[in-house]
């Protein structure tokens, strides 16, 4: 249990105590909420209940606060509880359990800030889900990041996760992407073909084209043209979702599950397809209809500005029809209790349509959650980089990659709301300094491990060390501050809010700089010895902290900071 929990059930219990010797009258408590101050002079923790109750109770929130603090019992976790104007209830940790905190960190390992608030609830997160109609570029890479943190928080959370890609392998963009390949492809082998006027003008078609030559030759030429665009559109298709893949590797994002549009039209086994089934269950409910030769979903029933089209006038699906019947097999088919879609800035308008066509079909809305990213601007000192993939001339994740870094790309992506617009100093993030937070945080874990590494060359023995002699301020600092990642995984899986951990990780490197300036670990006065011990166990507390963060956001935790 949290250490917030378990005082709010302290001040729970208070209350009632209050309530039952008539001290307080409520007909009614209010959530219980347990927050740090924004001070830390003011404690550890606070509860503002008596403000919250004053009026109901139609007494003075100060006097409330005094009443409840004085009927909360003892805890081995709480040193005082002092009520404080106007209507707070202060409490401060007890040095003695901080303390001992430190062997339930090293206990707990890899499972340190592991949380059973999920209860193993099944939930699916897609990301990424861009067409593979090119190169994965610095805006998906944001979503990618995104994606990957939040599911690892949730999994740290108690959830059931599974991570899924999207691949929209169906559509106008796909076919133009297709005939964009054929054209090159013909062009190369010396044949006329002219690029169709949506197609794809980036130098990578061509070489796919020189690719698909290299390994089928010729084969492709002669064949008629819808034949050739088809076949050769599935093998430019496989090659460009394998060079996806291989970006997400770079970047160090993995998917369970890499899901094919085009099996939702599929009829397996004669039954009917998951397109199939979605629409008969909306037009059972009366939320379809004809008009003008086209199929409309009647969106406006459910708090949409205008109805929407799922089949046109000439028989083509849309791509809404696409991803109603992609959310019907998510939740009808496969069962998740959750959905969480993170989406680009340029598909914010259809969420409103896409909740809706969840509840026609049957399904809570409040169990599909879209999280839309924003976009990024590149910064090379005053330069803006600009990318366009129409045209080819756009930074690639990989590109991104190998002049920054993953560890970079990662913590830079995540360092921001996903709800906000962002820039991305690529000067910044290769700076081997402090000012690049990337590095000051990564510097920390390998200072801690250079002091681990340093007791093991001595061959100290620090395992009967005595946490009871850490009382320096500095030492009981870093110890508060690991001691916020259990918190912050609940709150980040509550929330869906990553971007919060690489804030965590500065606090977390800011606390053990502190502490290194300040507490010298390792000792040569041999009466020093056994703070030495001491130190050298909450030093692999914090490595284990610095590990456990940097793992949930996707980091590596170099043990030496090589120079470039």
């Amino acid at each position: 249990m949290l250490v917030r929990d378990t005082i709010a059930n302290a001040v729970a219990a208070a209350l009632e105590k209050a309530s039952s010797d008539g001290a307080i009258n409520v007909d009614s408590v209010p959530e219980i909420e347990v927050e740090r101050p924004n001070n830390p002079d003011h404690g550890d923790f606070a509860t503002n209940l008596p403000l919250r109750l004053a009026r109901a109770a139609r007494a003075n929130p100060l006097q409330l606060a005094q009443l409840i603090a004085e009927r909360i019992e003892s805890a081995p976790e709480i040193d005082s509880v002092a009520p404080a104007p106007p209507g707070f209830i202060n409490f401060k940790l007890s040095e003695s359990w901080l303390q001992q905190q430190i062997e339930a960190v090293r206990a707990a390992g890899d499972s340190f800030g592991a949380s059973d608030i999920g209860a193993g609830r099944k939930v699916m997160v897609e990301f990424v889900s861009v067409n593979p109609t090119g190169p994965v570029h610095v805006g998906h890479t944001r979503g990618a990041v995104l994606g990957s943190a939040l599911a690892n928080t949730l999994a740290a959370a108690g959830y059931d996760v599974t991570r899924e890609y999207y691949v929209n392998d169906g559509g106008s963009q796909m076919e133009a992407f297709y005939r964009s390949v054929w054209t090159r492809y013909r062009q190369a082998l010396g044949r006329d073909a002219e690029m169709p006027e949506n197609g794809y003008q980036g130098e990578y078609i061509a070489d796919l084209a020189t690719e698909i030559i290299d390994s089928e030759g010729n084969h492709y030429l002669d064949q008629a043209e819808a034949t050739a665009v088809r076949e050769i559109g599935d093998v430019a298709r496989d090659k460009m979702v394998a060079l996806i893949r291989n970006d997400m590797d770079a970047i160090g994002v993995t998917f369970d599950n890499w899901f094919s549009e085009r099996s939702l039209f599929q009829n397996p086994a004669s039954a009917p397809s998951d397109y199939d089934r979605a629409m008969a269950r909306l037009r059972t409910g009366g939320h379809l209809a004809e008009h003008s030769g086209a199929l409309w979903f009647l969106s406006t029933a459910f708090g949409d500005e205008r109805d929407n089209v799922v089949v046109r006038s000439s028989g083509e699906h849309t791509y809404f029809a696409s991803d109603i019947a992609y959310h019907y097999n998510k939740f009808a088919e496969r069962g998740f209790d959750r959905v969480i879609d993170i989406w680009g800035a340029d598909h914010q308008g259809h969420v409103l349509r896409m909740k809706a066509a969840v509840q026609a079909l049957g399904i809570e809305p409040d169990n599909l959650t879209v999280l839309i990213s924003q976009m990024v601007t590149l910064k090379r000192g005053d330069e803006t980089v600009r990318a366009s993939k129409r045209t080819g001339d756009f930074v690639t994740l990989r590109e991104l990659v190998d002049e920054v870094g993953m560890d970079a790309c990662r913590y830079f992506f995540l360092a921001r709301a996903a709800s906000t617009q962002m820039e991305f100093d690529l000067e910044l993030a290769t700076r081997e300094s402090s000012e690049n937070p990337v590095y000051y945080v990564q510097y920390a874990h390998a200072r801690n491990a250079s002091i681990l590494n340093l007791a093991a060359e001595r061959g100290i023995d620090y395992g009967a060390g005595d946490v009871s002699l850490l009382t320096h301020p500095n030492e009981l600092e870093l110890i508060r501050t690991m001691l916020r990642l259990p918190e912050l995984v609940v709150q980040v899986a509550e929330n869906l809010e990553p971007h919060h951990l690489p804030h965590y990780a500065m606090e977390l490197a800011t606390a053990f700089h502190h502490f290194y300036e300040n507490c010298r670990v390792i000792s040569a006065n041999q009466e020093d010895n056994d703070l030495t011990l001491a130190r050298l166990k909450l030093v692999a507390a914090a490595q284990v902290a610095f590990r456990r963060t940097l793992a949930l956001m996707g980091m590596s935790a170099p043990d030496r900071m090589e120079r470039s």
